[in-house]
């Protein structure tokens, strides 16, 4: 896998149906799996890499977008109780970045989770979606 034209795409596990949703729910995402049918691809979660536990209870962010977590300016909050689970939605952002900065020279692009407070990249941007973005990676948003 060293060839300098191996392009590989990082995406969230979720799309691909494994079990890594908040809710441990099994959803994959027929349009992204068409996507990837014959590329090379790499699976991750940014909460579990975080430290979260699936399933989890659900966050969103609040108080402006996942450029704003990452400054400290906004927050990531489950939404039930109200508990900050910012810091494991900042490091799962990093750990996701360190694995894309490893391998950038083949990195085509990011296949994320429309809607999510870590992947989102339209509707909602999500805590990793912001990082990758400011760090220059093509993202791609799947449902």
């Amino acid at each position: 896998m060293s060839s300098p034209d191996l392009k590989i795409y990082l995406v969230s596990s979720c799309l691909m149906g494994l079990c890594s949703r908040y809710d441990g729910q099994r959803k994959g995402s027929q349009k992204c799996q068409a996507f990837l049918a014959a590329k090379v691809w790499i699976p991750l979660c940014p909460e579990q890499l975080g430290g979260l536990p699936t399933p989890r209870p659900a966050a969103e962010i609040r108080g402006g977008t996942g450029a704003d977590v990452l400054t400290g300016q906004a927050t990531v909050e489950t939404v039930v109780a109200g508990q900050d689970v910012s810091e494991p939605f900042r490091r799962g952002a990093q750990q996701v970045l360190e694995i894309a900065q490893s391998q950038e020279q083949h990195i085509a692009g990011m296949c994320l989770k429309a809607r999510s407070p870590s992947c989102g990249v339209q509707q909602i941007l999500g805590v990793t979606a912001a990082l990758l973005r400011q760090h220059g990676f093509t993202l791609y948003e799947f449902d």
